[in-house]
């Protein structure tokens, strides 16, 4: 499987539910779970690389990859969500994201890249925030306070995650720090 790289795109806020224009995201498959993420947050999709593994960390940490020079934490989107860790099969992938990190103290902000480590990576499609709806407090595998809302492709319901949670910085960080290896 070749990198495929997708053209970088500036971080864009989540869309407010009042704003119905049309929203790209991408579909992929986490463990048995299909979810989306915006396309304005995907910056590449890559063959899984060679990663380093980081020692004393959770098992959602899979290590680090050098990407052009630059060093990328790889998270397993499935470990992370609370579901069994990936195993890595023909189709896994790496989803590089954009994450954004306000700074309280002086209100700056900084972006940064993050790998993800998914299953499979299906398509791009596009929904308007009328079509995206709310996630319901029960009965998904993926906790609520990770999901955007939920919509449909491929005639499955899928969750639209919401990364700028699932990868909050100071959740990662506590994660790490509470991590007790066995």
């Amino acid at each position: 499987m070749q990198a495929q790289t997708l053209p970088a795109a500036a971080p864009a806020p989540h869309r407010a539910a009042a704003d119905d224009g049309p929203s790209s995201l991408l579909r992929m498959a986490v463990g048995e779970e299909p979810l989306a993420v915006p396309i304005d947050q995907v910056r590449e999709i890559l063959q899984v690389l060679r990663m380093t593994p980081l020692p004393r960390t959770p098992s959602f940490v899979r290590g680090v990859m050098n990407l052009r020079g630059s060093v990328v934490p790889v998270i397993d989107l499935a470990a992370r969500l609370g579901l069994p860790a990936t195993v890595i099969g023909r189709r896994s992938c790496i989803v590089v994201v954009q994450t954004v990190e306000e700074h309280t103290d002086d209100g700056s902000t900084s972006v940064g890249s993050m790998g993800l480590l998914v299953d499979a990576v299906f398509e791009v499609f596009d929904r308007s925030a009328g079509e995206i709806e709310p996630a319901p407090v029960i009965g998904t595998l993926i906790p609520p306070q990770h999901l955007l809302g939920m919509t449909r492709a491929s005639g499955r319901l899928i969750g639209v995650l919401a990364l700028d949670r699932v990868l909050a910085a100071p959740d990662l960080a506590a994660a790490i720090a509470g991590f007790q290896p066995h």
